[in-house]
């Protein structure tokens, strides 16, 4: 048989057919049903897949194509899981993952998973803080020029550290104000470079995507020139797939 089987998602039953989708190494994608989850899957045509940008988009888009043909309801799995055969995965998912499946399912049944970034220019805020912070700039300036000590250096660079946290993070409440409320589930994720401010999943009605994505619009429009927002309107829900 090969190299097994390279898993990309399970639908509830019946699930996708004739889908005609392509998966890693340009395989045809395949559906197989175990009880009430269908599979989907390609034969895999290497022990193990790289994390590449290649592999990862590829294996991203099996997922939004299925979805896109209607197949809405689907937990994404993990890239670059290849598995021997099905009893492999009788035995280590559905015998003691059915009924954690089963659950998923009902909470993503009619929802979808939109994100939104939001990147500022850090120089440019600190600026802006300075012009605003009459009394961080008056003591930026009295010292600029003087031999300070130690201590007068770490002093001010805490200061406008804290600063420019809190005005991170006022903007950060806006964002949280304005969508989370539109959300049955928020998902938090790390910043991803210096300049991104904030990362965000939210698990939304299906049909609410259009008034959501007018909200991050007004946001965008909220703070003029000030961010950077990435908006990304359809995506597999990975974030709120989470096992426990």
């Amino acid at each position: 048989m090969g190299n097994g089987l390279y898993l990309y998602g399970i639908f509830p039953a019946p699930g996708p057919t004739n889908l005609h989708l392509e998966g890693l190494d340009r395989q045809p994608v395949q559906a197989h049903a175990i009880d009430e989850f269908v599979f989907l899957y390609s034969e895999a045509q290497q022990e193990r897949y790289l994390a590449s940008r290649r592999n990862l988009l590829g294996h991203e888009k099996v997922l939004e194509q299925a979805m896109e043909k209607g197949y809405r309801t689907l937990l994404p799995l993990q890239f670059g899981l290849i598995i021997e055969n099905w009893e492999t995965v009788n035995q280590q998912l559905i015998v003691p993952q059915g009924q954690g499946l089963g659950e998923l399912f009902n909470k993503l049944n009619g929802r979808r998973e939109v994100g939104v970034k939001v990147f500022w220019d850090a120089s440019a805020e600190l600026e802006a803080l300075l012009q605003e912070d009459q009394g961080l700039l008056a003591e930026r300036n009295r010292l600029e020029g003087k031999s300070l000590s130690m201590d007068q250096v770490v002093q001010i660079g805490q200061a406008i550290e804290q600063a420019m946290a809190n005005r991170k993070q006022s903007i950060i409440e806006v964002f949280q104000g304005t969508l989370n409320p539109l959300a049955i589930d928020v998902v938090e994720n790390d910043a991803m470079t210096d300049a991104m401010i904030y990362n965000a999943a939210y698990l939304i009605p299906w049909d609410e995507e259009t008034y959501f994505s007018q909200q991050v619009e007004a946001l965008d429009q909220q703070f003029d020139e000030r961010l950077r927002i990435r908006y990304n309107s359809f995506t597999a829900p990975f974030n709120f797939v989470q096992l426990n």
